[in-house]
Parts: C-alpha cells; sequence; structure tokens
C-alpha cells in the first residue's frame, strides 16, 4: 500500500515511521529545509522538499498511483487545498490534520474521507486521565458514542459474580478479561467468574461511561 504524507511535523513524521515499520510504502512531502533533512536522515522513505499544494510536487510524488494522502501540516487552509487537488487524482483515501474544528464541515463538504485533530484528541485523553485515573487504557469509537475501556475490578457486587450474570447488557459489554499476575487474557465466556485484582475491556456507550464505571470501580 502506497502513502504519501503532506507534512514533515511531529505529527507526519511519526506516522510515517510507523507505517514504514507496517511496511508501507511511503512518500513524505514537506516545504521546510530543515525538517525535510530531518525526515530525510530518519525515514526509509522518499522525502520531496516542496509545497503539496503545487500540482508539479504531487506529480513527482506519483499521486496517481497513491492508495491514501494524508493532509498533515499543521495549517488547515493548506491540508484542505491539498486534498482538494489530490481528489482529482482519484485517490481512494484522503485524510486530513484540522486544528480548529470548526473547519471540519468544509473538510466533509469537498469529500474528505476524515479528519484528525490530534491536539483535540490529546486534551480529551488528558482530561481523562485526570476524570478517570483508575482506566488504563481507552479508545473513541463510533462517532464518539461509545468508548473502549480497560479498567480494574475492585467493587465487591461484581466480584465473585459471573460475566454472563453481569454482560452484556443494553449500555455496556465485557470483551474480554485478563487474569493472574501476567494479566492472560481470556475470551469473555458467560461462566468465568470475576476475581478480585482482574482486569475488564469493556465497552460502553458514552452517556454511561460514569454509572458503570462506578459498577466496576470502588
Amino acid at each position: 500500500m502506497y502513502v504519501i504524507i503532506m507534512g514533515g511535523g511531529r505529527v507526519g513524521l511519526n506516522l510515517a515511521s510507523a507505517l514504514i515499520k507496517a511496511s508501507f510504502d511511503v512518500t513524505l512531502i514537506e516545504k521546510n529545509p530543515e525538517l525535510c533533512s530531518i525526515a530525510a536522515s530518519e525515514l526509509d522513505a522518499l522525502v520531496i522538499c516542496g509545497n503539496g499544494t503545487d500540482l508539479k510536487i504531487l506529480e513527482e510524488a506519483n499521486v496517481s498511483d497513491a492508495d491514501a494522502f494524508v493532509a498533515a501540516t499543521g495549517n488547515d487552509e493548506a491540508n484542505l487545498l491539498a486534498c482538494i487537488l489530490v481528489k482529482d487524482f482519484n485517490t481512494k483515501k484522503l485524510i486530513a490534520r484540522i486544528s480548529d474544528p470548526s473547519h471540519e464541515d468544509a473538510f466533509r463538504k469537498v469529500g474528505i474521507d476524515a479528519t484528525v485533530s490530534p491536539e483535540l484528541t490529546a486534551a480529551s485523553y488528558l482530561e481523562k486521565l485526570i476524570i478517570r485515573p483508575k482506566i488504563a487504557d481507552m479508545v473513541i469509537l463510533g462517532k464518539g458514542n461509545a468508548e473502549l475501556l480497560d479498567i480494574p475490578v475492585e467493587n465487591k457486587k461484581v466480584i465473585g459474580k459471573k460475566i454472563g450474570e453481569l454482560s452484556p447488557t443494553k449500555e455496556y459489554i465485557i470483551c474480554a478479561i485478563y487474569k493472574g499476575p501476567d494479566y492472560e487474557i481470556l475470551m469473555p465466556e458467560p461462566d468465568i467468574i470475576v476475581d478480585e485484582g482482574d482486569k475488564i475491556s469493556i465497552l460502553i456507550k458514552t452517556k454511561s461511561i460514569k454509572d458503570v464505571v462506578k459498577k466496576f470501580i470502588k
């Protein structure tokens, strides 16, 4: 799979590195010569020093062969323009970073497949760490109406019960249970007993998170 990334800053560089490790073919476009030099020294990928809103640069990157194009600069206007230009090459997937959430509608209207705001995601994650510090990990799913959480089992009201007595409900479902000192993962079969010290992965409707978490955590 071939992916073109526009923007060699923190987001673009980290994404490129992760995709390369996953055996993707990657080209990085960056207009800042200093960032280009850093990217070229760190990545096993083609690095093009130029403006991703320039058709010649996009053609040099063989954009017509790309499976995905990611506009990852910190400039919403540049990201939007680049995606509009790339759209004419029938690239399969267009993804754009946005810094200002109010711009999301503009990106959607021109047919961009997905928008991502690292700033908002980071802020939301930090907020959750403060509000729910015992939760080990969190993934937001769908349109933000559900979350997958890893939480410890501490509430005596659920300890000793079978998973089948606790899950599923209309508000949540236990997806996995981790037992023992090494937290061996088990599929949540109905007859498995929930013991103190276990951890569970649980999919919860966002509106019910507070109540459901209270059910398992002290």
